[in-house]
């Protein structure tokens, strides 16, 4: 996926004054310009964003097809030795140098496959729901909110807020920033927003959950102060069919995490 302001200005650069002492200064007016256009400012979700934010959600979710396919294997050394054991098993039934160098790009193919198959469904599912109406899901009801990140007049991130009474705590959702956009402090802007939010409400806790395979999102997390509490191996995304194929080549990790706010 500490507390800032409304106005949010992470690795804000200030505009420079040059020109000797006799040298008129720059207008208020252009000075005002320069900050807003260099500025990145965190404010609530208006209903005309609603596309905009549903492509950078789209766009963001898209991006899990490769990483959960390729990178994510990194993270599974059992399903590594079965690959291997399939390439040896391979090797001894053709004696087939060719089919062997083969059997890896098949591999990669079927994972890549999955992987489609699975975030595609999960992601209608998502764009049919709560990112359907973000207005319905997050903006009216009491303790929750969603919010859009601005850069040179654009929407270039988006986080949610979704509070839960039962627990006193409050859930970091659909965390993502424009791929074009990224380097610039925007999503740590949009994850302090949240955790402002959360004291402004006075919940206890901020709670998030990711499958995501980057160290760069992991890393963030814990730059925002969350805890790393637990992880859970074979996550099930809605839609998945458990088929035999299916736990071969598609697995997730869920990572879970909290920031404790206060004691209940």
């Amino acid at each position: 996926m500490g507390a800032t302001s409304a106005a949010i200005t992470e690795g804000q650069m200030w505009p420079s004054l040059s020109g000797s002492p006799s040298s008129s200064p720059a207008p208020l007016s252009a000075v005002k310009e320069d900050l807003k256009k260099d500025s990145v400012y965190i404010r609530e979700f208006h209903p005309s964003e609603q596309e905009v934010v549903r492509r950078i959600f789209y766009e963001g979710i898209m991006e899990r097809i490769p990483n959960t396919a390729f990178r994510g294997l990194k993270q599974q050394p059992l399903t590594q030795l079965l690959y291997g054991l399939l390439a040896v098993m391979c090797f001894v039934v053709t004696k087939s140098f060719l089919l062997t160098c083969c059997l890896p790009i098949l591999l990669m193919g079927m994972r890549y496959y999955f992987s489609r198959k699975v975030i595609l469904h999960y992601l209608d599912c998502a764009l049919h729901t709560d990112m359907s109406d973000i207005e319905q899901y997050y903006m009216k009801p009491p303790g929750s909110c969603f919010w859009v990140a601005v850069l040179d007049g654009n929407v270039v991130g988006i986080v949610a807020a979704r509070g839960n009474e039962e627990d006193n705590t409050v859930e970091l959702r659909r965390m993502s920033v424009d791929s074009n956009y990224r380097g610039k402090g925007i999503a740590k802007a949009l994850g302090r927003k949240v955790l402002e939010f959360a004291v402004l409400n006075n919940y206890s806790s901020v709670v998030l959950g990711t499958t995501a395979v980057k160290m760069a999102a992991h890393k963030l997390y814990e730059s925002l102060g969350f805890k790393h509490v637990g992880v859970v191996e074979h996550y099930a995304l809605p839609g998945m069919t458990h088929s035999l194929l299916e736990r071969m080549f598609f697995q997730l990790r869920y990572h879970r995490y909290r920031l404790q706010l206060r004691e209940e």
